[in-house]
């Protein structure tokens, strides 16, 4: 840190050290972060590399999971003593106020019943319907006008270009729990430079849609199975500004854990190519998903299931003959073949009304 005025000789470089970190400065979080992890890894816990906030412990019978955000902590395991045993160590090391079983954490709702446990941000969505004066408005089927296509360049500029950039961001988090309105936020990310009034219409139509559903989430059953199945679909040349496809996948066992929408980064020159892209778009995901489950010792013996509804993708990913229509795709895209000649991965046909990846479209 700079010394104050007047403390040191003009012309004097020299700067202060300091022997603990005060919090507001931009090495504070870093070192909490390196304190708490350091003590975690004293008492037993290992830190997980498919998700660095995630940590685990497993002794005997006994498994406990503990998901670090800043400086809320979020313990779960089967055993209740085992839970009250690393809460007393805690304190020791830091002053911790437990809040008891878990209803509320970063704005979700978590609710438990004899069905499982369920997701929500019904509290995330009145605020953020009451900040822009729509609670009282009539609610609308879809959360994009399918008639209507944007593009950077129609319509007039936003006078408030921040706080369009706000509502985005906000609906972004939001998704988390509502996957339905993920396309539509997505595509509203990509105006964020140059927002015009078409796109601010479109933004508080999805606000107005979400009214039709305010407590809508996700529900984990209780007695679900542990078997990754993925949706892959793409929408070819959607862009209408670049030209590029969007990519789409979800992620199920007997409830969804995964989902995302996104451009592609090149031009598919046809909707085989999108397809193709997207299926090993839609595979890294599961890849990352295996190492999550093995982190958290949860053994994954089937074989992965990937829906695609375009047969001829299908064939390219199961043979991928370089002839002139797929010798210019990047090899890393072939990552599909080798696993499916391993036998880690199938890709199977899907008709288009049972496309689930379908509702990021």
């Amino acid at each position: 840190m700079k010394a104050p005025p007047g403390d040191l000789p003009k012309g004097d470089s020299r700067v202060c050290k300091f022997q603990r970190s005060l919090y507001g400065l931009k090495q504070a979080s870093r070192q909490w972060n390196s304190k708490f992890k350091s003590m975690l890894f004293d008492i037993g816990f290992t830190q997980s590399k498919a998700d660095y906030s995630l940590f685990t412990k497993k002794e005997g019978h006994s498994f406990v999971v503990l998901l670090l955000y800043v400086d809320y902590i979020l313990l779960a395991s089967s055993d209740l003593e085992a839970i009250e045993s690393i809460e007393a160590t805690l304190t020791l090391y830091f002053k911790l106020k437990d809040l008891g079983p878990a209803k509320f954490f970063l704005g979700m709702e978590i609710a438990r019943s004899q069905r499982g446990i369920s997701l929500s941000q019904r509290k995330y969505t009145l605020e953020l319907l009451e900040d822009f004066g729509l609670l009282d408005v009539k609610p609308v089927l879809f959360p994009l006008d399918t008639y209507v296509k944007l593009s950077k360049d129609e319509g007039d500029l936003v006078d408030d270009i921040s706080g369009y950039r706000r509502l985005n961001g906000r609906l972004i988090y939001l998704t988390h729990t509502r996957p339905n309105i993920t396309f539509a936020v997505h595509h509203l990310s990509q105006y964020l430079d140059s927002p015009r009034i078409p796109h601010l219409q479109a933004a508080m139509r999805i606000l107005i849609y979400l009214k039709l559903a305010l407590g809508q989430g996700l529900l984990f059953p209780s007695d679900s199975k542990v078997h990754i199945k993925a949706f892959s679909d793409s929408n070819w040349a959607s862009c209408i500004d670049t030209r590029r496809s969007v990519s789409e996948y979800c992620v199920i066992g007997d409830s969804l854990v995964s989902w995302k929408s996104k451009k592609q980064y090149t031009v598919s020159r046809s909707s085989v190519e999108a397809e193709y892209r997207s299926i090993a778009f839609t595979f890294c995901e599961i890849i990352w998903i295996q190492a999550l489950l093995k982190d958290l010792h949860q053994s994954h013996t089937q074989l992965v299931l990937l829906f695609c509804d375009n047969q001829a993708a299908l064939h390219i990913a199961d043979n991928p003959v370089h002839h002139e229509r797929t010798k210019h795709i990047e090899l890393d895209c072939h990552l599909v073949h080798e696993k499916i000649e391993e036998g880690s991965l199938t890709v199977l046909h899907i008709a288009y009304v049972h496309q689930i990846a379908d509702l990021m479209t």
